[in-house]
């Protein structure tokens, strides 16, 4: 699995925080503030996992992430996703997100968990 992580957040400035993070942290990121087509993004990024905020202006993180999940192409990609609405969204199902962080979340957690994927000590739903 490659070590490059998108981002997708409509939050400039958690954007810039967590590509921060997992910079020094030794990752490759791509961000991106608004996405048109999930598909042409992640083929561009190439990425090994994707974080991927829950509501996107315009869009909700959660579709996003559902057609990546059923793709044949991107449905191996591990999708963390990051709401403030954990609640609403346990309950509207996670869209086939292998992770969901909720707002506000510490930046050790989010490392924890990204790495653990990328170290295989978290799988893959």
């Amino acid at each position: 699995m490659t070590k490059k992580i998108l981002v997708i957040d409509d939050n400039n400035d958690l954007l810039d925080l967590m590509n921060e993070a997992l910079t020094a942290e030794g990752y490759e990121v791509e961000c991106a503030s608004h996405v048109d087509n999930i598909y042409e993004c992640v083929r561009n990024a190439r990425p090994g996992l994707v974080l991927m905020d829950y509501i996107l202006e315009g869009i909700n993180g959660g579709e996003l992430c559902h057609q990546l999940k059923i793709n044949p192409r991107t449905s191996h990609i591990p999708v963390i996703m990051i709401t403030g609405y954990g609640r609403v969204l346990e309950s509207l199902g996670s869209y086939g997100a292998d992770h969901l962080l909720t707002k506000p979340f510490d930046l050790d957690e989010m490392l924890t968990v990204v790495n653990g994927y990328f170290s295989g000590k978290l799988a893959v739903a």
